[in-house]
């Protein structure tokens, strides 16, 4: 464990990957801790939906069975608001991104030392197990949002009339605008990319900043006094009041997730 705050926190912001990552753009990176967790998060949120699914019954539903049903209907509603159009895909899809990144963000309720402490008992000395605070991960989980978006203006309105929009929309069909229109509907597909992204990480990323620094609160406390009762207390209250609000931010930014996914793919639907 590093002796100093500073080395604590970076010690727990390095990840497990292949290299050191020199520049902010490193394609050569690759952090083997938030691929994993990413996976092992998905296959439980499917696990658990496919499981509901099973185990759906036409009588009076319990409680595992009403909880999913009204996520459902919540996520089915909202949909069915912004999209016009087939949902056949693009509900489940909602309801799917919700739920992966609700799972995903909720890691960062566990003790943060509880992962890379296991971690070490079998030898890895990195970890970061919390994958949207991993900006890869959450423009990960963008740039998917970002070809389905292509895929359904493709699908819509035909290769042809996706191709039109992306020419003479908005400004007009005259030649001389097609550069200027093209450069603005690209602008508006990265922004679009690169804010749903960003939003994702930052809020996580500060939370686990947070987490950390109640953390430390309580080793310097215990340092001050040793394991009184006012330090343990104190830690204690100060870890619980910022778990009970950050369960908030983690539902919260997975349903601005699901939504923001809703509102780019019923924005592909339709026309300038």
């Amino acid at each position: 464990m590093a002796g100093s705050a500073t080395e604590y926190i970076q010690h727990h912001l390095t990840h497990l990957s292949t290299v050191k990552q020199q520049s902010i753009v490193d394609f050569s990176v690759f952090n083997f801790d938030t691929a994993v967790f990413s996976i092992l998060m998905m296959a439980l949120a499917l696990g658990l939906l496919y499981m509901a699914a099973r185990k759906a019954t036409p009588g009076v539903p319990g409680k595992f069975q009403c909880a999913v049903e009204m996520l459902v209907d919540m996520v089915s509603e909202q949909a069915k608001s912004i999209v016009h159009g087939d949902r056949t895909f693009i509900a489940p899809l909602a309801l799917t991104v919700f739920v992966w990144v609700a799972f995903m963000n909720a890691i960062d309720l566990i003790p943060v030392d509880l992962f890379p402490s296991i971690a070490s008992a079998f030898g890895i000395h990195y970890l970061r197990p919390l994958p949207t605070a991993d900006l890869n991960g959450s423009l990960g989980i963008a740039c998917g949002v970002l070809i389905l978006m292509i895929y359904y203006g493709i699908k819509v309105k035909g290769l042809k009339g996706f191709n039109k929009e992306l020419f003479t929309a908005p400004f007009g069909n005259h030649p001389l605008l097609w550069p200027f229109n093209f450069l603005l509907n690209l602008i508006e597909y990265l922004a679009k990319t690169v804010s749903l992204g960003m939003r994702l990480f930052g809020n996580m990323y500060a939370g686990e900043l947070v987490f950390f620094l109640i953390a430390l609160l309580g080793g310097l406390w215990a340092g001050f006094d040793g394991l009184s009762i006012f330090g343990v207390v104190g830690h204690f209250i100060a870890g619980l009041c910022w778990l009970l609000f950050h369960i908030l931010i983690v539902l919260l930014q997975a349903f601005i997730m699901m939504m923001l996914t809703l509102v780019y793919i019923g924005q592909a639907h339709e026309g300038h």
